[in-house]
């Protein structure tokens, strides 16, 4: 790609640009354009570290800025108080000022902990999210999520924090673990299935080269879905309607996170089994939906994701999925398919849900 491109946020006085193209981690007029002040802390994990903060570290040196660099572990079993506390620890060893910009380099969770830092450290100060997984790169650095894990659920801790600017560098996707990679491609098959069917048939015909990571093809992938989460971002910040659309596939799956443990199963395999459940569910309760599960559970299938939950138990499930955020007033809400492309949000009576598990092979 020899142009780089942008997807505008429009949130007002906290819009932003995210850009996205080759190389540009290590282009000076990024970080010149990105970052207003002098000084910067760049939050990453070794994995990360060992590939691309070099680069990074140079291109802020010449584009002008004073940067420090802060590691915590790497994985979702880190997600937590106690890595967030590193990066406070941290900041105030250093006597970091109100005009100091946190740079998230690295996957969804890193991401995640870095904007619930720059939210509360000195009452929010800017960040810019850098992600270098697919999953992060077309979902969870835009839109202004940030949380950490408890033991009793996911993202329970938080708070919306909109970030400065969102890079993204298709080439950091070239040392991605294909398990890793995988994972990403399901929240991109996720916007298709619950709000742009004709993007779903391009994934459909294009996911042979989406899966030799074709440049082209996740160039176009990556900007739609961002375009999608934009969209829907821009009309429902703070997640009172629409956006809970997102969260398509993710009740499920946060309660398969949760039950096996934070890392077993990577987010994008939960939310692709989750998913499944979430059209199965759909067809049940009557939406004209038969032949999407089928084409769903084939996508997925060729994007080497898994479509059958682990085995939970059905009552075990449900109690899982009763942490989960989107509870009101005792019952659970489900994101559901009323067709290709259309979403909403519903609440499932429990004998119903009963039911679908059951019947999806959970004893």
């Amino acid at each position: 790609m020899d142009m780089n491109q942008e997807v505008r946020v429009e949130l007002g006085d906290e819009a932003y640009d995210i850009v996205l193209g080759q190389g540009v981690l290590g282009q000076s007029q990024t970080w010149q354009r990105a970052i207003a002040g002098r000084q910067v802390v760049v939050v990453t994990n070794p994995t990360v570290a060992a590939w691309y903060l070099t680069p990074v570290l140079e291109a802020l040196q010449q584009a002008g800025k004073q940067a420090s660099v802060i590691t915590l572990p790497d994985g979702e079993a880190y997600k937590t108080l106690d890595s967030l506390r590193l990066i406070y620890d941290a900041l105030l060893q250093q006597r970091a000022a109100r005009d100091v910009t946190l740079l998230a380099l690295g996957g969804g969770v890193l991401g995640d902990m870095t904007g619930f830092a720059a939210a509360t450290y000195m009452r929010g100060v800017p960040f810019v999210q850098v992600p270098t997984t697919l999953l992060a790169q077309v979902d969870s650095s835009v839109g202004g999520k940030t949380a950490v894990n408890h033991p009793l659920g996911k993202n329970m801790i938080g708070c919306f924090y909109q970030p400065r600017q969102v890079v993204i560098d298709l080439d950091t996707l070239k040392t991605l673990p294909a398990r890793e990679y995988s994972a990403g491609l399901a929240e991109v098959i996720k916007y298709g299935a619950i709000m742009d069917a004709a993007f779903f048939v391009w994934l459909e015909q294009q996911m042979p080269n989406l899966m030799k990571r074709d440049v082209e093809a996740l160039s176009y992938a990556i900007k739609r879905s961002c375009e999608c989460k934009a969209q829907v971002v821009v009309a429902d910040e703070r997640e009172h309607g629409l956006r809970a659309t997102l969260n398509f596939g993710h009740t499920f799956g946060h309660a398969i996170e949760a039950a096996l443990g934070y890392g077993t199963w990577l987010h994008g395999e939960a939310v692709a089994a989750g998913m499944v459940l979430a059209a199965e569910l759909s067809q049940q309760l009557g939406y004209p939906v038969t032949d999407t599960v089928l084409r769903l559970r084939a996508l997925l299938q060729q994007a080497q994701l898994p479509v059958e939950a682990p085995a939970l138990g059905a009552q075990a499930f449900l109690d899982w999925m009763k942490h989960d955020k989107k509870v009101q007033e005792a019952r659970l809400r489900y994101v559901l398919l009323q067709a290709l492309g259309q979403a909403c949000v519903e609440p499932v009576p429990d004998a119903e849900m009963l039911t679908l598990l059951r019947r999806l092979g959970q004893t």
